[in-house]
C-alpha cells in the first residue's frame, strides 16, 4: 500500500512541480526518487539501470525523428511554405474559423500517419502564423493540437495507422478498421466535443481581452511578411506536406520500422521543400539550415526524462501489484477493458503502455468471453487514450517545450480535449454494450 501511496504522490509532485515552473529532467528525477524510496528500491541500481535505461532508450529510439521533424520545420519555415500555407487556409476558413481548421490539418497529419511527437514540427509554424493573423493567445496552439493529434484520429477513426490501433490487433487478431461503424461513430462526438471546448476557449480569450503573443527572444520574422507575393503559390507549399502524408501512409505497408519511416518521411519532405525552392535557398548559409537539426534536441530531452520516471514506475513492486489487481477485477468483458485499459495508461502515462500492459495479461482471457472482438478492440484503444493524459503524460511536457508554455497554461486544455471526451465516450459505450449483449 505505502508503494502505491508513493507512486500516487510522485504524480501528483510531478503536477505540483510542472505547475510551478520545474523542467522536466528535475522534476522526474525527484518524482522517481519518491517511487524509489516508498518501494524500498535499492537507490543507485533504480537511478543507473531503470531511469538511464527509460531516458537512454527514448533517446535511441526519437534522436533521428526528432532532429528531422525539426529540419523539415525549418526548411518549410525558411522557404515561406508555411506562411503559403496558412495564408491559404485562412482565406479557405476566415479568421473567425481558425480553431475548425486548425484542428482539421492536425487531424489529417495523425490520420495520414504523423505521430504525436512529430505532428508538432509538422504544423506548428502553420499555426503561430494562423493564431497570429486571429489575434488568438499561444497557448491555445496547444489546445487544437490535443484535439486533432491524440484524440478521434489516434483511437476512434478506423484504419488508423496510430500505436494505440495498432496494439489491439496484435492481442485479439482484429483488423485496424476494427468496429468501423461505432468508430465513426465515437469520432464524431469525440470531435464535437472538442472543437465545443476550443471554441469556447477562444470566445473566452477575446472576452478576456487575451492577445496573440511570441516568447521571449523568439524570431518572429519568419512568421510574418509585408509581401505576399514573394511567398510560394499554394501548390508548392502544399506539395512537401503532402508527399511526406502519402509517403507514410503507403510507405507503412512495407516499411515496419515506424521510426525508419517516420525519418525517411520527413527528409523527404525537407529535400521536396528545398529543391521547389532551390531559388530561395541559393543564398543562405547551408550550415545554417543543417544546424536546424539541433533544433529537436531540448524536446527529445524532456521525452526521455518522462519516460525515464516511467520505468522506474513500471520497475517498482507497487505497479506489478496494480497490474494484478487491475486486471483481476470482476464485470463485464466491455466494462473491464475500458476500466483496466484506462487505469493502466494512467499509471504508465501512455496509452499505448496502458493497451499493451492490459492485453498482455487478459487477452486470452478476452478471447474465451465470447465478447465481439472488434467491439472490444475499439473500446480498448478509445479507454487507452483517456486517463494516459494526466499531468505526467510526456506529450504535455513536449507542447512545453516547443511553444514555451508551461503546464498552468496548458493541462486544462489537455484534460479537456484529451481525457475527458475519451473517458465519457469508453465508459458510456462500454456500458451500452453489457446492456445488449
Amino acid at each position: 500500500m505505502l508503494g502505491i501511496i508513493g507512486i500516487i504522490l510522485a504524480i501528483l509532485f510531478l503536477m505540483i512541480g510542472s505547475y510551478k515552473g520545474l523542467s522536466a529532467l528535475p522534476l522526474t528525477l525527484l518524482a522517481a526518487l519518491i517511487v524509489v524510496l516508498t518501494n524500498g528500491m535499492g537507490l543507485w541500481e533504480s537511478f543507473s539501470s531503470l531511469y538511464m535505461d527509460g531516458y537512454v532508450g527514448t533517446y535511441l529510439n526519437y534522436f533521428l525523428i526528432f532532429c528531422c521533424s525539426a529540419l523539415y520545420a525549418h526548411v518549410m519555415t525558411e522557404s515561406g511554405s508555411t506562411l503559403s500555407i496558412a495564408y491559404k487556409l485562412l482565406g479557405w476558413f476566415g479568421k473567425k474559423r481558425v480553431i475548425l481548421a486548425s484542428i482539421i490539418i492536425v487531424a489529417i497529419l495523425t490520420y495520414g500517419g504523423v505521430s504525436l511527437f512529430v505532428v508538432m514540427f509538422a504544423v506548428g509554424p502553420i499555426l503561430y502564423t494562423m493564431f497570429q493573423e486571429a489575434d488568438l493567445p499561444r497557448h491555445l496552439i496547444a489546445a487544437v493540437l490535443f484535439a486533432g493529434s491524440c484524440t478521434f484520429t489516434m483511437t476512434c477513426l478506423p484504419g488508423s495507422p496510430q500505436l494505440t490501433n495498432i496494439i489491439p490487433s496484435q492481442y485479439l487478431g482484429t483488423p485496424l478498421t476494427a468496429a468501423p461503424v461505432f468508430g465513426c461513430i465515437a469520432a464524431v462526438a469525440m470531435f464535437l466535443m472538442d472543437y465545443a471546448y476550443c471554441q469556447y476557449c477562444a470566445v473566452r480569450a477575446r472576452k478576456n481581452g487575451e492577445h496573440w503573443s511570441f516568447q521571449k527572444d523568439f524570431d518572429a520574422s519568419k512568421y510574418q511578411t509585408s509581401d505576399r507575393d514573394t511567398l510560394p503559390s499554394a501548390l508548392v507549399a502544399f506539395l512537401p506536406m503532402l508527399l511526406l502524408v502519402l509517403f507514410i501512409f503507403i510507405g507503412g505497408r512495407f516499411i515496419s520500422d515506424t521510426a525508419l519511416l517516420s525519418v525517411s518521411a520527413m527528409l523527404l519532405g525537407s529535400l521536396s521543400c528545398y529543391l521547389l525552392n532551390f531559388k530561395k535557398f541559393q543564398g543562405m548559409d547551408l550550415r545554417k539550415i543543417l544546424g536546424s537539426l539541433n533544433n529537436g534536441i531540448t524536446s527529445i530531452g524532456s521525452l526521455s526524462a518522462v519516460c525515464g520516471f516511467g520505468a522506474v514506475v513500471q520497475g517498482s513492486v507497487a505497479y506489478s501489484n496494480i497490474v494484478e489487481g487491475v486486471t483481476s477485477w470482476e464485470m463485464s468483458p466491455y466494462l473491464l477493458a475500458v476500466v483496466a485499459t484506462a487505469v493502466l495508461a494512467g499509471a504508465a502515462g501512455s496509452s499505448s503502455g496502458g493497451a499493451r500492459l492490459m492485453l498482455s495479461s487478459m487477452s486470452d482471457y478476452f478471447l474465451s468471453t465470447g465478447a465481439d472482438m472488434q467491439i472490444l478492440h475499439r473500446l480498448i484503444a478509445i479507454s487507452a487514450g483517456s486517463l494516459d493524459s494526466l499531468p505526467h503524460a510526456t506529450g504535455i511536457f513536449l507542447f512545453n517545450d516547443y511553444l514555451g508554455t508551461t503546464h498552468k497554461d496548458i493541462y486544462w486544455h489537455c484534460f479537456w480535449t484529451a481525457l475527458v471526451p475519451p473517458a465519457i465516450i469508453a465508459l458510456v459505450s462500454a456500458g451500452i454494450f453489457t446492456v445488449i449483449a
